[in-house]
């Protein structure tokens, strides 16, 4: 049985709990919160873009602290989740990592590649994982379509274009803050990146064109270029300041002898959908059936990944702390691209 204990119980915390309710063989032990209200249990308040609302918690049974640095010495806990504000994520990691406990944290991994490189180094120098949140490639489209690339019965994969744009997040009071959040690249645009990463390999260059809000991108196109000048990657990914369509995402990836290709939007009204679809090279048009549509159902894939890790002590290819860096380091060198207007190597 891995313990687990949660320091944040805000909007991710909520989903990690969530999720955790789900998987065999982990138990939420204890958690860490400053806010007395969700101390107590009441985590009504709590509201996101997705998923239920929160609720009464019982914590009966859960040990509670204000205090991280208390929480990880409890020698009950076995992994501690991070679902804190990016900008404390590497205090929370080194705190975890000296007192020998396994890491979870959310996406992003931090916010600059310092900053990633020493959460990497001092874990790997304590000896226990880091495991970074990033869910998009256990989302069921999305899980999909890495199943079908690795299947290789479609041949190479060739390349691909990754969208994702919401509405301007107004109860995101820190959103375009690049010491607290990061702004839309690093928040939002992150896992686009980290699957590109994933599925190409790190680019040799990236091209971006985009607009600004203070010092941080708020919107851009990307085009990535890698080793194989066949490879063609694009991405668009950002904020509208129209709140009618809060959120899309979507791919379509192309392989030698098929593409593969999904689409969801929700909008003010009612959410649609281009169902995922599979274009084969003799012309069909076959429309795959997935068996969960729960929004929570990436999040049980995700955290059933970093149990299994955990156990086995086989490292994550998926949810790598070194991944979560180059993603990073991806997204800074798109901000850098769009500030200005060259073409920059990684």
């Amino acid at each position: 049985m891995v313990k687990v204990g949660i320091a944040g119980i805000g909007f991710m915390g909520w989903i990690h709990w969530l999720a955790y309710q789900k998987i065999p063989g982990v138990t939420v032990a204890a958690i860490c919160e400053t806010d007395e209200k969700r101390l107590q249990g009441d985590w009504t308040d709590i509201q996101g873009n997705f998923g239920p609302p929160g609720e009464q918690v019982d914590l009966s049974g859960i040990a509670t602290y204000r205090d991280l640095e208390e929480m990880v010495q409890d020698d009950s806990i076995d992994l501690v989740d991070i679902c804190l504000p990016p900008s404390v994520h590497l205090l929370a990691i080194e705190a975890a990592a000296r007192a020998g406990k396994q890491v979870f944290c959310e996406k992003p991994l931090a916010l600059n590649l310092e900053d990633c490189d020493r959460a990497n180094e001092v874990c790997q120098q304590a000896g226990v994982s880091l495991l970074v949140g990033h869910v998009l490639p256990f989302f069921p489209e999305y899980e999909w379509a890495r199943s079908e690339i690795a299947s290789g019965k479609h041949g190479q994969l060739l390349g691909g274009h990754f969208k994702r744009v919401i509405s301007d997040p107004t109860w995101l009071k820190d959103f375009y803050d690049p010491d607290k959040v990061g702004g839309p690249l690093i928040d939002l645009h992150i896992h686009d990146a980290h699957l590109i990463r994933l599925l190409f390999g790190m680019p040799k260059t990236v091209s971006s064109i985009g607009r600004t809000r203070g010092s941080v991108v708020s919107y851009c196109d990307s085009f990535f270029r890698f080793e194989d000048p066949q490879v063609c990657v694009s991405s668009m990914s950002g904020v509208i300041d129209q709140q009618g369509r809060p959120f899309t995402h979507g791919f379509e990836i192309h392989l030698e002898r098929a593409t593969l290709h999904f689409e969801f939007a929700g909008f003010a009204d009612t959410g649609e959908s281009m169902p995922l679809k599979l274009l084969t090279a003799e012309g069909d048009v076959i429309r795959p059936t997935l068996e969960n549509s729960d929004p929570l159902q990436g999040f049980i894939s995700e955290i059933g990944e970093v149990i299994e890790s955990i156990e086995s002590g086989q490292p994550s290819q998926i949810l790598a702390g070194e991944l979560a860096r180059d993603a990073i380091e991806i997204c800074q060198a798109e901000s850098k691209s769009v500030m200005t207007g060259e073409v920059i190597s990684l």
